[in-house]
């Protein structure tokens, strides 16, 4: 009997120059994904990952592809070489496509299309410059929200936008609101608040235009019943309902990512790891805040992927 195990993908921010580009060049299966990617989107999308320039990847619509797409590949080779399937799937944010391509639930072309819409729409709701995300670390969950309201104007809001793991909290919402909850976050305690490098306040109620928009498009694809339950963001609820897990979707945009309350469902489930597979280690060192004990393992490149299989396929 193998590991029972969750695989996991990243969100934003995760991505950089040069990622990818190893697994594509050993394995076809990675290149033929990388292939249907440019494809699908009808411009160079391997070009932008394995050359970048970062500015051009760091564009929301460029990022979210591209990440999907590294995510994917990864997972490929992987399962390709092992035939190991998870328990059940679940990504942080934008991850969530990847973790419903893996589960069989979206097709990969429709997924990058999607992502790649969800870029484009997540940067029109609000103009640069107009919002802002900041993370809160040392910081009570509660406390935060009570700050939240009250830095919150009616026209400037500001929402606790990620439940990342204990003691790091990220909100989101228009950019004076974002300073002011930081300036009063730190006057009660917070030990520290750092301002990210974002195109746009994610996972506020300022997204609920792009989360609109979204709707719509998630009601032309084409979805599949799977056997692998998805976790989601908005609720730490493992799904195989399609008409569930597109809602879910759907207002993911606009509510928080519930990312230490993902982990904890998971490990709920009895599961003995989690396999990252994507660019970097993000959320395998969130999962380990949340449980040290547990055993975290990535895929990103040949000697990671070669590690984790040894480690996850050891009789």
């Amino acid at each position: 009997m193998g590991m029972k195990l969750a695989f996991v993908f990243p969100g934003q921010g995760a991505q950089y120059v040069g990622m990818g580009k190893e697994l594509c060049e050993r394995y076809p299966v990675a290149r033929a994904v990388m292939e249907a990617a440019d494809e699908a989107l009808g411009f160079s999308l391997s070009r932008l990952c394995f050359e970048g320039p970062e500015e051009e990847l760091r564009l929301t619509y460029h990022t979210q592809p591209a990440l999907l797409t590294v995510s994917t590949l990864a997972h490929r080779v992987f399962h390709e070489l092992t035939g190991v399937r998870p328990v059940v799937t679940a990504g942080h944010s934008l991850g969530e496509y990847s973790a419903l391509v893996a589960a069989g639930v979206l097709s990969f072309e429709d997924a990058v299309r999607l992502v790649h819409l969800r870029g484009r729409w997540m940067d029109e709701a609000v103009p640069a410059g107009r919002g802002a995300m900041s993370a809160v670390m040392g910081m009570e969950a509660a406390d935060l929200e009570a700050v939240c309201r009250e830095a919150s104007t009616p026209d400037e809001p500001v929402e606790v936008a990620n439940f990342n793991c204990p003691g790091q909290i990220v909100i989101s919402g228009a950019a004076g609101a974002v300073a002011r909850a930081g300036e009063l976050a730190k006057a009660r305690g917070a030990r520290r608040v750092i301002p990210l490098v974002v195109s746009g306040p994610f996972h506020s109620s300022l997204m609920k235009p792009a989360a609109e928009r979204l709707a719509k498009a998630l009601a032309e694809v084409t979805w599949h019943e799977s056997g692998i339950p998805v976790m989601a963001n908005v609720d730490a609820v493992a799904r195989t309902d399609v008409e569930g897990i597109r809602r879910a979707l759907e207002v993911q945009l606009y509510q928080p990512v519930r990312w230490e309350d993902d982990v904890r469902a998971m490990l709920a489930m009895g599961i003995d790891g989690f396999v990252e597979f994507g660019p970097g280690t993000v959320l395998s060192g969130l999962i380990r805040k949340v449980d040290r004990r547990i055993p975290v393992f990535h895929v990103e490149d040949e000697a990671s992927l070669r590690e984790t299989i040894a480690a996850t396929t050891a009789e």
